[in-house]
């Protein structure tokens, strides 16, 4: 995203997750806000990902899905893993997604979130 006010509410989620910080409630209406400022950027795929990824919060008090596996080159599609617990290296890896959207690989990695957030 390009927003400085986006990147510095992620970065706000990430500094509290690197203190210990995991307030689901605060998480979600950062990425409400985020949210909001990906919808002026026009990225589809980042504000339908954001919308999921809050909605899971909200019904799990936790983000369990798992990092995404790279592609097998004879795979067209993800299989989404997912954790029995709050998975916050996943979620830390998530925001730093949503951080370079230039990147190609980070971009196919939120629609594999997206998918697995879907599947959960």
């Amino acid at each position: 995203m390009e927003n400085k006010y986006a990147i510095k509410l992620i970065e706000k989620i990430q500094k509290n997750l690197l203190q210990d910080k995991f307030d689901v409630d605060d998480i979600i209406e950062s990425l409400k806000q985020i949210r909001e400022y990906s919808l002026e950027e026009k990225i589809p795929t980042v504000t339908k990902s954001l919308r999921l990824a809050y909605e899971h919060l909200a019904s799990n008090q936790a983000f369990l899905v798992s990092i995404p596996e790279d592609l097998d080159e004879d795979s067209e599609e993800s299989t989404a893993k997912f954790s029995e617990n709050n998975d916050l290296e996943s979620f830390e890896y998530y925001l730093s997604l949503l951080t370079d959207l230039t990147k190609k690989n980070n971009v196919l990695d939120i629609k594999a979130y997206n998918e697995a957030f879907l599947n959960f």
